[in-house]
């Protein structure tokens, strides 16, 4: 489909064709296009799980309060935030930077650039992601007093770091239902579920967190329900 058309035809699907498998290999591909959607300082904090053990989606579905949606999915992906891999990921991003400074950089600038690059993920991203030993504290207060004297980033308190992390998981969720959707199946976003049931499920750390958790499969007649309702486009629109 083309892009307006991929947009227009997702629905959140309440219920699935059970007598239409979905290949497995279809939705890969299209969380390795979810993995194309941006992602704050490329720190790519999240994990997807990708469910398609019969057993572990009958839990899954109870996990989910038996909604429909679930029950009756062929497939479920759980998008997952990974905050506490921040050491890990910009440590990934600065090889990968390292490597495309020496690539694309004149040579002169390569020395400057790729030390700015290791301030910013080896100093900067662990000061801003990390959240012991008082660090979110004097993270706060270092950024009030800059911003005394200049413009600067003010969104640092473990809240809005958290809320910066599932941004991004987001991002990749709405990219993979588009991507399904222009290949002609259908999703459902589900944040309707136990999340303390979910990660034990997943076996997932203490400090992970489960974004939203998205059904797919192929519609039935009755996996949308009526019209799309939108408020008027003029009320959540603003030009300035």
């Amino acid at each position: 489909m083309e892009f307006k058309q991929a947009v227009e035809y997702r629905r959140a699907v309440r219920d699935y064709d059970s007598n239409r498998p979905l290949d497995p290999t279809l939705v890969i591909d299209c969380l390795k296009l979810a993995q194309l959607s941006p992602s704050s300082s490329n720190m790519q904090l999240y994990e997807f799980y990708h469910i398609t053990n019969p057993d572990m989606l009958k839990k899954l579905t109870k996990a989910c309060l038996s909604q429909q949606a679930a029950a009756s999915a062929s497939q479920m992906v759980v998008f997952v935030t990974r905050q506490d891999l921040y050491r890990q990921r910009a440590k990934s991003a600065l090889l990968f930077e390292r490597d495309n400074i020496k690539t694309y950089s004149p040579p002169k600038r390569q020395g400057a650039r790729i030390q700015r690059m290791q301030k910013y993920y080896g100093v900067l991203m662990p000061t801003i992601y990390r959240t012991t030993f008082g660090v979110p504290s004097l993270r706060s207060a270092a950024f009030l007093a800059i911003q005394k004297f200049k413009p600067t980033y003010d969104r640092v308190s473990v809240a809005d770091v958290r809320i910066m992390v599932h941004k991004s998981c987001a991002l990749a969720a709405q990219t993979f239902m588009l991507a399904m959707s222009a290949a002609g199946a259908d999703t459902c976003p589900m944040e309707g579920f136990d999340s303390k049931l979910v990660k034990n499920l997943l076996n997932l750390p203490k400090e992970a967190e489960v974004n939203m958790i998205i059904s797919c499969g192929y519609r039935t007649e009755k996996g949308v329900w009526g019209e799309r309702f939108r408020v008027p486009f003029d009320e959540v629109y603003r030009q300035i």
